[in-house]
């Protein structure tokens, strides 16, 4: 576990050396790239094997930092933590190689690309307020210039909204801890303490709270960080940025940026101000389950085949916010799976959308491409899709199944009308899906008639590389192994909850129903 902060140098290193190597060979630039992503992932597997689930946070790093204010470099983990650092290098993995035909400023790119992904680390290993803001400002910046240089329809407007929601967000979030330090360094003052900003301090203090300054700190922190996981009605950045993001960026938005929000809900808004989140989850669970139905009806009438993908990925994030709304283990346990079986989910649909079908076809538009007989041309994709597609259905062998099980049946002790809204949302997502399938792959099979060589050589189109093979088999293996065996990951996920201060939210809100 020791070793778990080096995901973090690692991946800011690999950012400065393939700057550098970028400016000498494209070549170089990738490998290097892949090289320290790689490394991080080796370094995530090696701290998984040698990690003992408990529901204490278990210290990696604490150091002072900016000791007159309280601050310390602290970082920590958990199976929380440690089941979104290890999709994180997953993803992150993936992406590179899916990004293997950016031709255009490629040391950029990655450098680009792999600073995200250290501040994605880095918010997933903070136990300190202070240091997980940082962190997550690092991960908001490079997302703007991915989009912006490297994206392509409406570029430069879905990256400003995307970053403008996110900064809004960002706002928000600061607003509420810089009041819940303060308020939590007069009372610790007042007993001989110094002012601190550690996560599990201000949870203990926070306790002395009184119940106005709940509510307002909850709201604040909790709908700062639900815009960035693309809750309705703070849900509209999503589908644009995913659209105009180049392959990589949208497999990382969707893929473990979305995450970001929802760990910072669930990490800091929901154990630190209990009472606020007794108060305010029977709007997070209606505001969930109408996103939930709502994203989805939209990517059923969508005819940009991108788009579809986008309204998907904020439905599905519902479900992790109802499994928050909910309270309880199995639907917290589920929120935390789902945010992991997303991120696989949607980094592969995004990666065979924009990548495999985008840059062969160069469109995106549903009726152009049932005129081509996909599954002929591109079997291999065909094949992945499908795959992906089954499994964001919630199809049982895949990771989506045991991840909104468990949310559905943690929402149904809290609420049966919260669960019946959600379990529609299925059924749409079951319809979006199966229709965009038929549309862009089966369309119109008799097109061609005779070999795919032939079929592929009407249209042109260059075969599947291996990179994005390679690629997109790692996403589906993960998603098959955890549909197979969630207790890989629940396994970590339930002994966190189980720490006083879950522990405490889940008793407020059990007690506030």
């Amino acid at each position: 576990m020791s070793l778990l902060p080096w995901t973090i140098y690692l991946s800011f290193a690999g950012a400065f050396v393939a700057l550098v190597a970028g400016a000498r060979c494209k070549c170089a630039a990738r490998v290097t790239a892949l090289v320290f992503s790689l490394a991080a992932l080796g370094v995530t597997a090696f701290a998984a094997f040698d990690f003992t689930p408990g529901p204490a946070l278990q210290t990696l790093v604490n150091v002072p930092w900016i000791p007159q204010l309280g601050v310390s470099y602290h970082l920590a983990a958990d199976g929380i933590s440690l089941t979104l650092v290890v999709l994180t290098g997953i993803a992150s993995v993936a992406g590179i190689l899916f990004s293997w035909n950016i031709e255009e400023n490629v040391g950029e790119f990655f450098a680009l690309y792999l600073a995200l992904i250290g501040g994605v680390y880095g918010v997933f290993l903070s136990a300190d307020a202070f240091v997980l803001f940082v962190f997550y400002e690092i991960a908001i910046v490079p997302k703007y210039f991915l989009i912006a240089k490297w994206g392509s329809t409406n570029r430069e407007y879905g990256a400003m909204k995307l970053v403008l929601y996110s900064f809004i967000g960002s706002a928000l979030v600061m607003a509420g801890l810089l009041w819940a330090f303060a308020s939590a360094a007069t009372i610790l003052k007042a007993n001989g303490y110094a002012p601190s900003f550690s996560l599990s301090v201000i949870a203990q203090v926070a306790a002395q709270f009184s119940h106005a300054q709940q509510l307002g700190m909850f709201a604040l922190v909790f709908t700062g960080f639900a815009v960035l996981a693309g809750m309705f009605p703070f849900h509209t950045w999503a589908p644009t940025g995913h659209v105009a993001a180049p392959t990589a960026a949208s497999m990382l938005l969707a893929g473990v940026v979305m995450k970001l929000g929802a760990y910072g809900c669930l990490r800091v808004a929901i154990p630190l101000f209990t009472e606020g989140y007794a108060a305010f989850a029977p709007v997070i669970g209606w505001l969930a389950v109408i996103g939930i139905v709502y994203a989805g009806l939209v990517a059923l009438v969508q005819e940009d085949f991108k788009f579809v993908i986008g309204y998907s990925s904020v439905s599905h994030m519902g479900f992790v916010l109802l499994g928050l709304a909910a309270g309880n283990l199995a639907s917290l346990g589920g929120a935390v799976l789902q945010m992991f079986s997303h991120g696989i989910i949607a980094g592969l649909l995004f990666a065979v959308v924009g990548r495999m079908v985008y840059e062969r076809t160069h469109t995106r538009n549903l009726a152009d491409l049932t005129a081509m007989p996909l599954h002929k041309l591109m079997p291999f994709a065909a094949v992945v899709f499908v795959l992906a597609g089954l499994a964001s259905m919630g199809m049982p062998g895949f990771s989506g199944f045991p991840a909104e099980l468990s949310i559905l049946v943690g929402a149904w002790k809290t609420s049966h009308i919260w669960t019946l809204v959600a379990a529609c949302g299925v059924l749409i997502a079951g319809a979006f899906t199966l229709k965009v399938v038929h549309v862009s792959f089966f369309g119109k099979a008799n097109v061609f008639e005779g070999s795919q060589e032939k079929a592929r050589a009407a249209h042109d189109f260059p075969p599947i590389t291996w990179p994005e093979k390679i690629g997109a088999l790692i996403l589906v293996a993960s998603m098959i192994i955890i549909g197979v065996k969630p207790g890989l990951l629940l396994n970590w996920i339930n002994p966190a909850l189980e720490s006083p201060a879950f522990q405490a939210a889940m008793n407020a809100l059990k007690g506030g129903l």
